[in-house]
């Protein structure tokens, strides 16, 4: 279990890794190098549209990958979803800009980040389960909290490369080239994870399944519809804190504020190590208390912090902001730290990796997508503090709170894990 859960663990930081770096560099540069016919906060949600496109293909690649997991096992589908956003993210490494080759770099940036998004939607289906459909009932949060914790690695290494090149390149050499090296490291990255990966063995519910699903989406849509559109909605706000957090709050905060680029990744940077601690720990509590309970407390958290959360940004004092963001990352790992578990339970398992994988992406396009989008957009129009960023974010809450209080439990006493849950 601990070498599997350490090769997920790494296949996931990777991938986010990938995933991330992208994200940074969208709220940084990408603006002016690819749409530099915008004017500034123009150029910013440009370079934020690219990144909403690489979630809303999160869900079509669930669809193939879970496709794969559910018909052809778990393990195909890290090996193939890590090589496609591994590509695809050194590819952008090597773009050229406007500036070059005109209307085809943003148009060429738009198809590498839809390809990122297609790979990672496989990644998190084919991660979880294969570490979840290994692990013993009474530790299954615990073990499944790995991949979770690739997330926060990913992030910490793609924003540790970004902030180091921030504090020893100028504003001109990152903007010419220092921008492409954490592109570039993604292909060193990838292939450190692929040669972990190989070694895997498949599930072994899998491979006790008899009778597969011939197409596993149109069984999911006809008998499981309630259970992703409850699970992408639950989801929804995970991803607007963590997005309004590390993506918008970076553009935020250096173009409104005035705050450097080395402060916000350090303020950021320190919230998701704190995260990546203590995920494993709230998993232990999932084990203990259930899934549901963490999940709820969760969201009411969220729900309550939204508002100190933007007031304590909109200082630009570091700490304040290291603290309104804590706050926010807190609330959002009580649910992720049992979520990689709480999903495949919800699901039969000759089924599981698209609708669990689905019911994940989905609320990637909800919360994540057009979060920053959102926020700049209410950030522009507000006045210093973006009381409308927190407001929405407080609705999204509490829509995610409902969503998870239809849900049922599924801890093994109640719910084995081969059998879909009811309700």
């Amino acid at each position: 279990m601990l070498r599997l859960a350490a090769a997920s663990l790494a296949g996931t930081a990777v991938e986010f890794y990938d995933f991330f770096v992208y994200g940074t560099a969208a709220a940084l540069v990408l603006g002016p190098l690819f749409f530099p016919t915008f004017s500034p906060a123009a150029g910013t949600l440009a370079a934020f549209g690219t990144f909403g496109v690489g979630f809303v293909a999160r869900p079509l690649g669930s669809v193939l990958f879970g496709h794969i997991g559910d018909r052809r096992g778990r393990r195909p589908v890290l090996i193939a979803s890590l090589l496609l956003t591994g590509t695809a993210t050194v590819a952008v490494g090597c773009l050229p800009t406007y500036e070059a080759i005109g209307t085809a770099a943003p148009v060429l940036l738009l198809v590498l980040r839809f390809l990122q998004g297609l790979g990672l939607g496989g990644e998190w289906g084919g991660a979880v389960l294969l570490t979840v459909e290994h692990a013993p009932a009474g530790r299954r949060v615990l073990w499944s909290s790995f991949p979770q914790i690739g997330p926060s690695l990913g992030f910490l290494l793609a924003n540790g490369v970004m902030l180091g090149l921030s504090a020893t390149l100028s504003d001109a050499q990152f903007a010419s080239w220092g921008w492409r090296i954490p592109f570039w490291a993604a292909g060193v990255l990838a292939t450190a994870g692929l040669w972990l990966r190989s070694a895997l063995a498949e599930s072994p519910l899998f491979l006790d399944i008899d009778d597969h699903a011939r197409v596993p989406l149109v069984e999911v849509v006809r008998r499981h519809w309630r259970l992703v559109l409850l699970t992408a909605g639950a989801l929804a706000i995970g991803y607007a804190v963590f997005y309004t957090t590390t993506t918008w709050s970076l553009a935020y905060a250096t173009e409104r504020l005035g705050v450097s680029r080395t402060v916000m990744l350090a303020c950021v940077m320190a919230t998701v190590v704190v995260q990546g601690i203590l995920t494993p720990l709230f998993a232990l509590v999932g084990d203990r208390c259930g899934r549901r309970p963490l999940c709820l407390t969760g969201c009411a958290c969220a729900a309550l912090w939204m508002f100190p959360m933007v007031a304590l940004l909109a200082t630009g004092e570091p700490l304040l902001m290291f603290l309104g963001f804590l706050g926010a990352g807190l609330a959002l790992i009580m649910m992720f730290a049992v979520i990689a578990a709480y999903l495949p339970e919800l699901f039969e398992p000759r089924v599981r990796c698209t609708g669990a994988a689905v019911g994940y992406n989905l609320g990637g396009v909800l919360g994540g997508a057009l979060t920053p989008i959102v926020a700049t957009t209410l950030a522009e129009r507000g006045g210093r503090v973006p009381w409308g960023v927190g407001a929405y974010l407080t609705a999204m809450a509490l829509l995610s709170l409902g969503c998870f209080a239809l849900l049922p439990e599924t801890r093994p006493v109640h719910v084995p894990v081969s059998e879909p849950a009811r309700g």
